[in-house]
C-alpha cells in the first residue's frame, strides 16, 4: 500500500496496513484517524508525536509481540517476520554470542522483569550484546525510558518500511 491508499482506504483496512509496526492497536488507530497525510515525513512526525505518550503500561503490552533477542520469533504474522529479518544478525551468530546474549537477556529478564529490547536491525551480534551489558547498568526509570524509545525506533523504521 502507498501513501495514497492509505489515506483514502477504510479505517479499518489502514489500521490493518500498519498494526505489524507495533502491538498497540490505540496508537494504529490514532495514526489511522490523523488521516490524510501529505507526504511520508508528515506521517513519520505524527506517529512519533503519537508516540511520545507512550508509558510502562504501553511498553508492557508492546513487549508480548517481540521475541528475545538471539531468539527467532514464533508465529507466521507480518510482525514476526520482521523480529525474524531485524534480527538477522543476531540469528546467523556463533555459539558463543549466543550464548552471551541468552545469559544476558535472563540476567535483564530478572532485573527488570522484561524482554530486552533494542532496534537491531543495522546491528552485529557483537553490537546488541555490548548494549545489553550496558543496559544492564541502568535503574529501573533510565531502563524504562531507553526501552520506550528503542520501542519507538523500532515502529517508526517498520512504519517507513510499509510505505517504501
Amino acid at each position: 500500500m502507498n501513501l495514497t491508499q492509505f489515506n483514502q482506504v477504510s479505517a479499518a483496512d489502514a489500521q490493518h496496513s500498519i498494526e505489524h509496526c507495533v502491538a498497540l492497536p490505540e496508537w494504529a488507530a490514532a495514526v489511522v484517524d490523523a488521516r490524510p497525510y501529505a507526504s511520508l515525513a508528515a506521517l513519520l512526525a505524527q506517529a512519533e508525536s503519537l508516540s511520545q505518550t507512550w508509558d510502562g503500561v504501553a511498553l508492557a503490552q508492546a513487549l508480548t509481540a517481540h521475541p528475545r533477542i538471539g531468539e527467532r520469533a514464533g508465529g507466521s504474522g507480518k510482525e514476526a517476520a520482521l523480529s525474524r529479518s531485524e534480527q538477522g544478525q543476531v540469528n546467523a551468530a556463533d555459539l558463543p554470542l549466543a550464548q552471551a546474549l541468552q545469559a544476558g537477556n535472563a540476567a535483564y529478564e530478572q532485573r527488570f522483569s522484561q524482554v530486552f529490547l533494542i532496534r537491531a536491525k543495522g546491528r552485529s551480534g557483537e553490537q546488541i550484546l555490548t548494549e545489553l551489558q550496558r543496559r544492564l547498568q541502568n535503574d529501573a526509570q533510565q531502563e524504562q525510558h531507553e526501552a520506550l524509545q528503542q520501542l519507538r525506533d523500532i515502529t517508526l523504521l517498520r512504519l517507513e518500511e510499509t510505505f517504501r
